[in-house]
């Protein structure tokens, strides 16, 4: 009996809507009422990514021994157990325990859905289609993600609680949109997946020996964390202005639109501006954002949020791009695991101490002086690099 593996594609659709669904991205906000420091907000954000990193491999192996259908329904389910932790949560480690089977949750559903709809059209004959398929679930992700914001915006000040309620829900409905789906009976890979010490050790070995590489890489994940932890440390600013809900989804929408434009320069980008130009540039950009907090008026602020999101988001596309241009097809993905690892390991680093940083001398002065920093460290790399090449001339 032939089987419609085509009927997969619009329920991952359906899948990818309700699980990607931004209903609890204002996390930071929900925490600050039930009590909690930026410190040990922070410290929430830094148990998420040391999960993370433990949990990607092992539940990659999963998706292979069982089924892709299991580790859907299994990430969703770790999804529904983190939200009623947030629910119950009265203190510190209980939310901690939330965020770890959050980590879990993210790490079951990353890439295995994608994994599920490539080898749907492979059992279809389809593959030609894959592109324009993912096209349109990540335009999903961003559908979801801002129609969750607008909601949970409106819920800030009225039964703030429910988000995570709407939060169980849609995992109810995306677990939902799996059962309908058909299991793909293709081979999976036999390929013995790389152990947590082995990536150390070949994150250890790309940085040593391949400076180029090691340059963009930290380059990469200092600056993603820093427009990551700006964008999240930023709900603190909307709570203690007391911004209403329904500003605060707006912000957050017209944030997230913004990103999206910010990606399709992109490409207009590197193609006008040479590689060491356009990551001092940047840099620049970033640090003078950064400094200008100091100036502490709400508007500025708002203003520079909008700014510091479109530069994460312009420099994701960008560093992919860099990223495949310098390395061979044998270790890509080996490279982009260093690379995510580095990331994580700047914000378990950085995040917790920039809470702490915030709850001395208050947002402004943080990110200032965060910025300061960021510029002196841009004109002493720009400096040495002048020097160098003014060395290899005489």
């Amino acid at each position: 009996m032939n089987i419609n593996y085509l009927h997969n594609i619009r329920q991952g659709y359906g899948y990818a809507f309700f699980a990607y669904f931004g209903i609890t991205s204002l996390w930071v906000i929900y925490l600050q009422t039930k009590g909690l420091t930026l410190v040990e907000i922070g410290l929430c954000e830094s148990i998420f990514h040391i999960a993370s990193v433990l949990f990607e491999l092992p539940t990659g192996v999963l998706a292979d021994r069982f089924s892709y259908r299991i580790v859907l329904i299994g990430g969703r389910l770790a999804a529904i157990i983190s939200a009623i932790l947030m629910i119950l949560g009265q203190h510190f480690w209980l939310f901690a325990v939330g965020f770890i089977f959050q980590a879990l949750s993210y790490n079951l559903q990353s890439g295995t859905i994608d994994a599920l709809l490539y080898d749907s059209l492979s059992l279809s004959r389809r593959t030609q289609a894959y592109p324009a398929v993912i096209s349109h679930t990540n335009m999903i992700y961003e559908l979801a993600d801002n129609c969750g914001v607008l909601i949970a915006g409106f819920l800030v000040h009225w039964h703030f609680v429910w988000t995570y309620g709407i939060a169980i829900v849609v995992a109810i409905l995306a677990i939902g949109m799996v059962l309908f789906m058909k299991e793909p009976s293709l081979p999976r890979s036999t390929e013995k997946p790389l152990s947590i010490i082995k990536i150390i050790q070949l994150a250890y070995h790309t940085l040593k020996t391949k400076p180029l590489l090691r340059r963009l890489m930290l380059y990469h994940a200092l600056f993603a964390t820093f427009c990551t932890t700006y964008y999240f440390y930023f709900q603190t600013v909307m709570t203690a202005n007391h911004f209403p809900g329904w500003l605060i989804s707006i912000l957050l929408v017209v944030s997230a639109s913004l990103n999206i434009l910010g990606m399709q320069f992109a490409p207009k980008v590197m193609s006008t501006i040479a590689r060491p130009r356009l990551l001092m540039g940047l840099a620049l950009i970033l640090a003078g954002s950064l400094v200008g907090n100091f100036g502490q008026k709400i508007w500025l602020l708002c203003g520079l949020f909008f700014l510091i999101q479109i530069l994460g988001a312009l420099v994701e596309p960008i560093f992919s791009t860099y990223y495949n241009a310098h390395i061979r097809s044998e270790e890509r993905a080996t490279v982009l695991s260093v690379a995510s690892l580095l990331f994580s390991a700047a914000m378990i680093g950085l995040f917790p101490v920039i809470g702490w940083l915030i709850d001395q001398i208050g947002f402004a002065g943080t990110f200032g002086s965060v910025g300061i920093g960021v510029l002196l460290v841009s004109l002493l790399v720009k400096g040495y690099s002048f020097w160098q090449d003014k060395k290899s001339v005489n």
